[in-house]
């Protein structure tokens, strides 16, 4: 029963905290949404901030587990590009909703450190992942252009974050699209 209701609470922090932001919610809200009180939230979460970190962790592990998944299931390193941008496009629940680090990104002042950590640890491992990528997309030839793989990760990760928060704010999902209209230009042979 513990370990459901921690997961409800972190299924509901992180709904709530993609749509509203992690200023754009209080224990009151969680409270109200999984049913419980607002102490037995800080039985699990004794801090809004150590509930953030573990958001983070969590949010980390599911992409990591979903970069592998898109490993395995394309060989072209346009396909694996390909794959990852159609995720953030996906997050976007049209026009709704951000990704979780990017969402957390709009309220730093307001982030322990630790969580700031964590967000850190997050945009390196999809930065890497990214890496690998765009050097498989390199040597494949189905990614044009390609000079330096990790130059083309540190560029791409904040394109795809910067086209979801232009999306989100216009409440238009064709705005991620469009933002990343020169980079998804240059993948060719998306399909295995």
């Amino acid at each position: 029963m513990a370990t459901d209701t921690k997961i409800n609470l972190l299924n509901s922090a992180e709904r709530v905290a993609r749509t509203r932001g992690f200023d754009g919610f209080s224990y009151a809200d969680l409270a109200k949404d999984v049913g419980i009180t607002k102490a037995s939230i800080h039985h699990h979460f004794a801090s809004k901030a150590k509930l953030a970190v573990a958001l983070m962790k969590r949010y980390y592990d599911d992409l990591e587990t979903a970069c592998a998944e898109i490993d395995a299931q394309n060989e072209t390193g346009a396909a694996r590009l390909n794959a990852l941008i159609s995720r953030y496009h996906g997050a976007l629940e049209d026009g709704q909703s951000l990704c979780l680090c990017v969402s957390f990104s709009t309220s730093t002042q307001s982030l322990s450190d630790d969580t700031v950590a964590e967000m850190n640890r997050f945009r390196k491992m999809i930065t890497d992942w990214l890496s690998k990528a765009f050097a498989l997309g390199q040597q494949d030839g189905t990614i044009k252009g390609v000079a330096d793989p990790v130059q083309e990760a540190t560029a791409a990760l904040p394109l795809l974050e910067g086209a979801q928060l232009a999306a989100r704010v216009a409440k238009d999902p064709d705005r991620f699209s469009a933002a990343l209209r020169i980079l998804t230009s240059r993948l060719s042979n998306c399909v295995n």
